[in-house]
């Protein structure tokens, strides 16, 4: 349901904001983009008092929703709420694949397809049109690859915002069409995401709209954190062994990893982390790059290509929170080839009758990877992030013409 009766209406217990690498802090309740110093901004609470009014007890009274975790989110203002109803989306182990692999673990799909636009970006641009609805914000441009786009088309014309989108002219057909459906006015550029989030930049002072791009304000990280609250609370406040992550912008990871520190802290989960892993293809893997050569910032990927669009990310402001999170998780990046993607969204398919996305299937066939080298191992329990339904990417042509005029041999069908 989307109806407001199903938001907790409940304090926020946000208390300032802090420039994620200088540490600076800034106040909350007011419009930012980047910080002082031109890096991601992430928001602070008061983590005593969520202690004090959040307790697993009273969660488990509450609607299963995004929203359930109102005390660690941002939106102060309940008439604020911008839905369209984010359910928790299900946990869906792979049992046939386990066993085919000698897994004795659960390999676990965590489904983003089910959430309003049919995909995750869902969550982080839910809490971001919130939150400029509070703070008076009312036209917005964002640059896209695809379902970042339609979300903020379906939540900001559901808030009555004027909305200007910039994808690259590549971009999957079917998330094109819904972005100009769900009321947005679409522009098709002849160039790649970082190229079209200059085109957002460079039109800001003159027609006045807020830069949405990704990490450029402080609010799709708390969305995206979400995440990381429901898995711990749907795995009875544990953690995996090990997510492996489609990362292109990386603000799902970098949410994750917040929400297990958050979640340690009012006392709801131990100091176990899962192993976080980034997962890239192997023609556009800047993060990758850095990881292996042991840098903490990534050089932008040139000539950026991949079956997996939502992961064609050439630069990520966020690229030094990303690394930090691998490490200290002692996690690692890796990157597979757009021939693996496609026979790894075969065969979850085929086995399990779990169509994937493409960027939710790299993370399929980086697990497979990663287990054949010994990265992971077969006792460990797995969470792969599908960040999409399947249902929007075109499939192979399927069936067999049948004349149901002929003579039909029915023991050869």
């Amino acid at each position: 349901m989307s109806s407001l009766q199903e938001i907790p209406n409940v304090k926020s217990f946000v208390t300032h904001l802090q420039c994620s690498m200088t540490h600076e802090v800034l106040p909350a309740d007011e419009l930012h983009n980047l910080s002082p110093a031109g890096k991601p901004i992430l928001v602070r609470y008061d983590l005593e008092s969520v202690k004090q009014s959040m307790t697993k007890e009273v969660l488990a009274g509450r609607p299963h929703n995004l929203w359930r975790y109102r005390e660690l989110l941002p939106v102060r203002r309940t008439e604020n709420v911008v839905s369209l109803g984010e359910i928790m989306t299900p946990l869906v182990t792979l049992p046939r694949i386990a066993s085919n692999y000698g897994v004795n673990a659960d390999i676990i799909v965590k489904d983003e397809g089910r959430l309003p636009t049919g995909s995750f970006k869902a969550r982080g641009l839910v809490m971001a049109v919130s939150m400029a609805k509070e703070l008076g914000v009312k036209k917005i441009a964002m640059p896209t690859n695809g379902n970042a786009g339609s979300a903020l088309a379906a939540y900001a014309t559901r808030a009555g915002m004027e909305t200007i989108i910039f994808c690259p002219d590549d971009t999957p057909q079917c998330n094109m069409d819904e972005i100009a459906l769900q009321g947005a006015r679409l522009y098709k550029v002849n160039g790649l995401i970082n190229d079209c989030g200059k085109l957002v930049q460079d039109g800001k002072d003159s027609t006045g709209w807020f830069d949405f791009s990704t990490l450029k304000e402080p609010y799709r990280i708390e969305g995206k954190k979400t995440m990381g609250l429901e898995l711990a609370e749907q795995l009875g406040w544990d953690v995996p062994d090990a997510i492996f992550y489609p990362t292109g912008g990386g603000t799902g990871l970098i949410g994750m990893w917040k929400a297990f520190d958050e979640l340690e802290k009012i006392g709801f989960i131990g100091s176990k982390r899962p192993k976080m892993i980034v997962v890239q293809a192997s023609t556009c893997q800047p993060i990758v790059k850095a990881y292996e050569d042991g840098e903490r910032h990534a050089k932008p990927w040139p000539n950026a290509s991949t079956y997996a669009a939502g992961i064609r990310v050439p630069a990520a402001i966020g690229d030094f929170l990303i690394l930090d999170a691998v490490r200290e998780s002692k996690g690692f990046a890796i990157a597979v080839n757009n021939a693996k993607i496609r026979a790894a969204l075969e065969e979850v398919a085929t086995v399990e009758g779990f169509l994937m996305c493409p960027e939710g299937a790299a993370t399929f066939a980086a697990y497979k990877q990663a287990l054949s080298d010994g990265k992971v191992g077969t006792g460990e329990r797995v969470v792969l992030f599908n960040c999409a339904t399947g249902l929007k990417y075109p499939m192979p042509d399927g069936g067999t013409p049948l004349d149901r005029h002929a003579e039909i041999d029915f023991q050869k069908l």
